[in-house]
């Protein structure tokens, strides 16, 4: 007969952490959330990759392109690309990514001497700043004859006709620097000789980039930026089970860090024949995760198959329809605990540590915490990432409300079927996703330092400064639905927004 459970599977919510002792000394400020990211062996001083925050982006349309890769590198985290687009596409992502350099600017406004006073303001109406690059045919990366910036003219007596060549700085007066000048020597640059904008010109004096004196600060901003051992911020991409042979030599080619079989349940002899291809072609040089499962028998599967890490979770994300479209699944939480007590377990038989990612179910801050004590290294999130401004989906204002859009990968407008593969036909057969709208929430920056204060709060309220001792002796109680809502406001009335007190 089949095989039933003992206990019901549980979410996040029907736990919380029982406090523990603070010392001296544990405080926010002191806590580590530096986390691996990929397998290591018993012994070595370091993971091969880790995160310093333990937050990935999700591998979907709506959520995980270039722009949203490069904002949360700068935070200490890492995007996955999402790969439910062409080779070609993904890998342009990809390499933006790797050739984004943090500090080093592509000039966005250029003219040429030819071009008018009339074509310089124009530019400084529309980019939003006064810093313009003069180069030979006006592109981003043209011979650098000069540059204007506001002290070069003076609107009230000058004629909008005024050729650029007649009042801009030429390049014999300017200060710039080698292409091979690294960050901190072209800020020294700057501030020795009291500049705003530094050009960074090749051997054949074609412009590459400036790096602006404002800029020093927002790096300085940034001390926990996510960079591989070139200074680039490092990145993720997603495969399926279909195109890995075209895709994931792409995906190497354009610098990815990382690769993650997307997929919505893993256990599958597709998943071992990727793995198998990435072995065989790469070694251990290309770093590929896997999943997602919900039990012991699914990680190890993925483990000794050559995962370098395993994702957990089925149904529980906020977009995801599986459980209700075909009955599968487990609460989040109860797969955590279970699944990372197979990880221990397999480390302490092999010396082979595979870290395991929490996908879906986080849907309060707190949860994240509570993720991360039951053994997750790190969290993979959707909802959370698709609010903020660096997103790649539209933002509406929809009775009043500003949203921004946000589907799932099983959804017929993502139609990715990639995801969903059994070996059959090259279609989506049924929806497990839904279209929907989140609450925008601004900028990733400002929202997740507010998110991680709250992790290093309530770590700091249970004893802990680091991730692997808050899972080794963190304490946890199952909640009944009775203290759920007490543990909401309750027995009061709210005063209205505005009201004064």
């Amino acid at each position: 007969m089949a095989y039933y459970y003992p206990e019901p599977s549980r979410t996040f919510s029907e736990y919380l952490l029982v406090p523990g002792y603070t010392p001296e000394g544990c405080v926010p400020a002191n806590v580590s959330l530096k986390t691996p990211l990929v397998k290591y062996k018993k012994g070595q001083e370091e993971c091969p990759i880790s995160l310093n925050i333990p937050m990935v982006s999700a591998i979907m349309q709506s959520v995980s392109d270039d722009t949203m890769a490069i904002a949360l590198a700068k935070e200490g985290g890492m995007s996955f690309i999402y790969g439910s687009q062409s080779v070609e596409e993904e890998a342009a992502m990809v390499s933006r990514v790797k050739n984004y350099k943090a500090g080093f600017v592509v000039s966005d406004s250029n003219v040429t001497p030819e071009s008018t006073l009339a074509d310089v303001l124009a530019l400084v109406q529309e980019r939003g700043h006064n810093t313009i690059a003069v180069t030979d045919d006006a592109s981003p990366n043209g011979k650098l004859l000069g540059i204007v910036t506001s002290r070069d003219y003076r609107v009230s007596r000058m004629n909008p006709t005024d050729k650029v060549k007649d009042f801009m700085t030429s390049r014999d007066k300017l200060i710039t620097a080698g292409e091979k000048t690294t960050l901190k020597e072209a800020n020294d640059i700057i501030w020795d000789h009291k500049l705003n904008a530094l050009p960074i010109v090749d051997k054949s004096g074609r412009l590459m980039y400036f790096v602006f004196r404002k800029d020093y600060s927002a790096h300085k901003e940034n001390p926990l930026e996510l960079l591989d051992s070139n200074k680039r911020y490092m990145v993720g991409a997603g495969i399926n089970t279909r195109d890995y042979e075209e895709r994931v030599p792409a995906l190497v080619e354009a610098g990815a860090d990382v690769l993650c079989i997307d997929s919505s349940e893993g256990y599958s002899c597709w998943q071992a024949k990727t793995l198998q291809f990435i072995r065989e072609k790469y070694g251990d040089k290309v770093k590929v995760g896997a999943g997602n499962v919900v039990d012991r028998d699914g990680f190890l599967f993925l483990a000794k198959a050559g995962a370098d890490f395993v994702k957990v979770g089925i149904g529980g994300g906020s977009i995801c329809i599986t459980r209700e479209q075909k009955g599968i699944g487990r609460g989040q939480a109860t797969a955590v605990i279970e699944v990372a007590k197979a990880r221990d377990e397999y480390f302490k038989e092999t010396g082979i540590y595979v870290p395991i990612c929490s996908d879906g179910g986080i849907v309060h801050d707190y949860h994240m915490t509570l993720a991360l004590a039951m053994g997750a290294d790190f969290l993979m999130m959707g909802r959370y990432f698709a609010r903020f401004d660096e997103s790649p989906t539209t933002k509406l204002n929809i009775n009043g409300t500003y949203v921004k859009e946000y589907w799932g990968e099983g959804s017929n407008r993502a139609r990715n079927w990639q995801r969903y593969d059994l070996g059959g036909k090259s279609s989506l057969a049924f929806e497990e996703g839904v279209d929907s709208y989140v609450t925008y929430a601004g900028s990733l920056h400002d929202n997740v330092a507010k998110s991680l204060y709250k992790v290093k709060s309530t770590m700091c309220n249970c004893g802990f400064i680091t991730i692997p001792d808050m899972q080794a002796n963190a304490k946890m109680t199952v909640v009944s639905s009775t203290s759920i809502v007490e543990g909401g406001y309750h027995d009061v009335m709210l005063r209205s927004t505005g009201s004064k007190g």
